[in-house]
């Protein structure tokens, strides 16, 4: 990967904005192989600090409410355009369109969902510190109630399990 610094350290959410950005304009990586309407991943960084993630979006992609389990990120949006909602118990959620080009960070403590923004597929740059190792999915228990519970950073988020 050209033109990356290993951080060396634990970074916040504004240096993780600024690492994804970087990893999104360095060459040597990509996509695995598969047809452009479905959603695609790979890990592109990983080290005891950070790892992040460039992911393609298309149509109905979406990840449903989630939590990174403790870890802040950063994203950046390479291609096409996102919509980044937040979970509000004052009213619905708090929604963010992102284009090409933009950023946006997260605090650890966040709970949000990022689907795809419509029109042409989208491909992200995610970055987590400390590295992804599980996320919390949220989905409606009996009674209304909200429950969460944990998935490996390997396990695909579908939107399933979306509250409300």
């Amino acid at each position: 990967m050209s033109a990356v610094i290993a951080p060396g350290e634990l970074l916040d959410a504004a240096c993780l904005e600024r690492f994804a950005v970087a990893l999104a304009a360095a060459s040597g990586w990509q996509l695995p192989e598969r047809p452009v309407h479905e959603r695609a991943y790979a890990l592109i960084w990983a080290d005891q600090h950070v790892n992040a993630w460039a992911i393609r979006w298309s149509d109905d992609a979406d990840t449903g409410f989630h939590d990174h389990d403790g870890s802040a990120a950063g994203i950046v949006v390479v291609e096409g355009a996102v919509v980044e909602e937040r979970l509000s118990l004052d009213g619905p959620p708090i929604a963010r369109r992102f284009g090409a080009g933009q950023s946006f960070r997260m605090p650890s403590t966040a709970i949000h969902r990022v689907r795809h923004g419509g029109g042409a597929p989208a491909l992200t740059v995610h970055a987590y510190s400390p590295p992804l190792s599980v996320q919390g999915v949220y989905r409606v228990g009996h009674g209304g109630a909200l429950e969460r519970d944990t998935v490996p950073y390997t396990e695909e988020l579908r939107g399933n399990l979306v509250p409300v």
